[in-house]
């Protein structure tokens, strides 16, 4: 028999990491409640015509395709053959595969808008947490199968939702003491405007997939990629001085006013930006104007986000999003505008972990261990150990009556902090001895003040 094993690119994870992720999962989920989103979810698959088409060239190619049922069908082998044909080639067959596992959470909310919006109160915000899928290859920060935990607004073009926004990855952050966040900010119309002034709109995908490459490849590898775009030297050059803009967020608004103010769609977004940086700016976020953030999807229309892991570990991202002023438009649903930024929750793991940043108590599971000393003595200790559930106190009672030292390792092991002994003689005598294993204090308490005991 084969030695078991996991697909590549994912994770089992056992009860001391599940809860180090709940602890994340519900930090960002009470925050997401604290501003009045509500919670949904979708199917992990979708049709795969709903995903196609909406990441991009790159995202395209990581959507995992999930085969049709029957294609072990005699009476269809030769279709069969043909479609594998064309999927060699690259291209989608309906013979072969019409779903696929969900790519990101946004798409497919958009979806649901566009099915139910009819029924929807606007704005409409929810928050979602559910794993996603990528055809992506695994490395250090990087998984085919991850959590996401977005929050999107939808029915309202205030600039005041992206304000909002912001403050929650601040608001998280802060709450899992992650200093030394950045949070950056850009705009697509910015990103456009740059795109016109470099010869056209029809430009835009292409700066923007080679600008969103610039930290992993350099400025010299994203120019040359450029030229193999199409773009002349003159355009280049005027990229490569708009990806070398620094400065505060002041400076930076000035030169991009410097370079595209000109354009009437640049000097939208420099007008947007520059709203949402004043109105966070009593709340000491850190937020940075990045002209180089891209976020290479097709869907964005305006302010995007990019959260950035603390410099002491080299994690890169770890949330992003943006405005996608059509995204339903995609469904035949038109003109209904949305916002939305997403956590990287595996990511969030993997810097906390590094950074040692997991409370304490975060293990925290079974409180307390009633010892099994024998049939009415653990009777009896069941009783009790009810009484302290029902109070919210996790208890446990050891499966079988050994001798204490196997009792002992076993609550060592789980980390359970005190142990109840009700022996033959604690039973006569209406009483019990409680061990705190962190201090070795002992002392002896009546039955009947059990439950009010303060474990």
């Amino acid at each position: 028999m084969a030695k078991p094993s996991l697909p590549q690119g994912t994770r089992d994870f056992g009860p001391e990491v599940v809860r180090k992720r709940n602890y994340i999962l519900n930090t960002i989920r009470n925050v997401f409640e604290l501003y009045g989103f509500q919670p949904l979810e979708t199917p992990a698959m979708e049709n795969l015509d709903t995903l196609m088409g909406k990441y991009g060239e790159e995202g395209d190619k990581l959507i995992f395709k999930i085969l049709n049922n029957g294609l072990d069908n005699p009476d269809k082998e030769k279709q069969i053959r043909e479609d594998f044909e064309k999927v060699l080639l690259g291209k989608n067959t309906k013979g072969i595969t019409e779903r696929a596992l969900k790519y990101d959470l946004t798409i497919p909310f958009a979806r649901y808008v566009a099915m139910n919006h009819n029924q929807l109160t606007f704005p409409f915000k929810r928050y979602q947490v559910q794993p996603v899928w990528r055809a992506d290859r695994p490395q250090k920060g990087r998984y085919r199968e991850f959590y996401q935990c977005d929050a999107d607004v939808v029915g309202s073009n205030s600039l005041l939702n992206e304000v909002e926004l912001a403050s929650i990855y601040h608001e998280v952050f802060s709450r899992l003491k992650l200093d030394g966040y950045e949070l950056r900010i850009n705009h697509r119309k910015i990103l456009t405007a740059l795109a016109e002034i470099c010869g056209g709109a029809d430009k835009m995908m292409d700066i923007t997939i080679a600008i969103d490459k610039l930290d992993k490849i350099g400025i010299d590898q994203v120019k040359e990629e450029l030229i193999q775009r199409g773009l002349a030297a003159e355009q280049v050059n005027i990229i490569e001085k708009y990806l070398g803009i620094t400065g505060t967020n002041d400076e930076i608004l000035n030169s991009l006013l410097e370079i595209i103010g000109r354009s009437e769609i640049g000097r939208k977004g420099i007008e947007q930006v520059s709203f949402v940086l004043a109105n966070l700016q009593p709340q000491t976020i850190n937020l940075k104007l990045d002209p180089t953030l891209a976020r290479g999807l097709n869907y964005y229309t305006g302010i995007i986000f990019e959260a950035k892991a603390p410099d002491i570990v080299k994690m890169g991202s770890i949330g992003g999003g943006g405005r996608y002023d059509d995204l339903t438009g995609l469904f035949g649903v038109p003109d209904i505008p949305g916002v939305g930024i997403s956590f990287g929750v595996d990511r969030i793991y993997d810097v906390m972990e590094e950074l040692n940043l997991f409370p304490p108590d975060v293990h925290a599971g079974t409180q307390v261990l009633f010892f099994n000393l024998g049939e009415a003595e653990s009777k009896k200790s069941f009783e009790l150990m009810q009484q302290l559930r029902q109070q919210g106190i996790p208890c446990e009672l050891y499966h079988e009556m050994v001798k204490f030292d196997k009792q002992f390792k076993y609550a060592e092991k789980k980390n359970i902090p005190f142990v109840v002994i009700i022996g033959e003689k604690e039973l006569n005598d209406n009483n019990c001895n409680i061990k705190n294993l962190s201090t070795g204090k002992q002392e002896t308490v009546l039955l009947k003040d059990l439950p009010g005991y303060h474990f």
